[in-house]
């Protein structure tokens, strides 16, 4: 049995067509794992479909017929109550670009970013002057630059302190950054409404901190205006009360690319330390 030219041609547009499908999923689930309202959803309708199963499997009639109605009329509830929720993650699914958007930055710039920053939140602390500083990763922050106003200067702690100082007109919003740029500042984000954690003793930089890092995959960085603590929002979760060097490390850890070997981790987490050690 031979195998012809459109033999060969069969198979590879069956590769390609199941490609794209897997290509889709791994897409759809990525921002599901990276916004938490959205994973939300996706585990109650994962929920609702495993009790339908389970119902016909053991004849519940009663139950079956209420899910039957819940899957029915399901996806026109989601649509209308999670609008915005919807419509976000679609505008983040058309900025956000597979290969990424900005260059990733070499050990060195790594380095100079987690110092600026750590001496600046250092001073901020010292003096008792709010902050709110957001690192754009994977998922574009372009819908919340494109109201806020645009600066984008290179970094440093100087820049920050200026920027977040008592009565500055930008001093109230939030700091974006990209890469080893400031591109914005003023930026207004969601507050956050999460049961799980206890922000009610908090203020609405902190609560606005969390709210961003639930619909994206960014990293947020707080220093209290009446207290001075340091704090990080990753995913959803608050890091409250943090020192300078706790601040450092998580930013090593959370800025290094995913790609880097467990060898150049180790190499990279010895190598800045020794450089904070120097320019201290």
């Amino acid at each position: 049995m031979s195998i012809t030219v459109t033999d060969i041609v069969s198979i590879i547009k069956k590769i390609i067509d199941i490609s794209i499908v897997w290509l889709v999923f791994y897409v759809v689930l990525k921002n599901i794992k990276n916004n938490v309202k959205l994973s939300l959803i996706f585990k109650g309708v994962a929920i609702v479909i495993l009790l339908k199963f389970a119902s016909d499997l053991f004849g519940f009639t009663t139950i079956g017929v209420l899910l039957e109605y819940v899957i029915m009329y399901g996806p026109l509830a989601l649509i209308i109550i999670f609008q915005p929720e919807i419509r976000n993650i679609l505008e983040q699914l058309g900025r956000n670009q597979l290969l990424g958007r900005h260059k990733v930055l070499t050990v060195d710039e790594r380095e100079k970013l987690v110092y600026q920053l750590v001496s600046a939140m250092d001073y901020l602390s010292k003096q008792r002057i709010g902050a709110l500083m957001v690192i754009e990763r994977d998922i574009s922050l372009g819908n919340y630059i494109d109201k806020a106003k645009n600066i984008y200067a290179d970094l440093s702690s100087d820049l920050l302190i200026s920027i977040f100082f008592p009565n500055n007109p930008l001093h109230d919003g939030g700091v974006i950054i990209q890469g080893n740029k400031i591109t914005c500042a003023g930026a207004v984000f969601p507050t956050s409404s999460s049961s799980k954690l206890s922000l009610k003793h908090l203020g609405t930089r902190h609560r606005a901190a969390v709210g961003v890092t639930e619909e994206t995959d960014c990293v947020s960085l707080i220093v209290s205006e009446e207290t001075g603590r340091l704090s990080i929002a990753i995913k959803g979760e608050l890091f409250y009360n943090l020192t300078t060097d706790d601040v450092r490390m998580m930013l090593i850890d959370e800025l290094r690319p995913k790609q880097e070997s467990v060898t150049d981790e180790e190499y990279d987490i010895e190598n800045e330390e020794d450089i904070y050690e120097e320019n201290n």
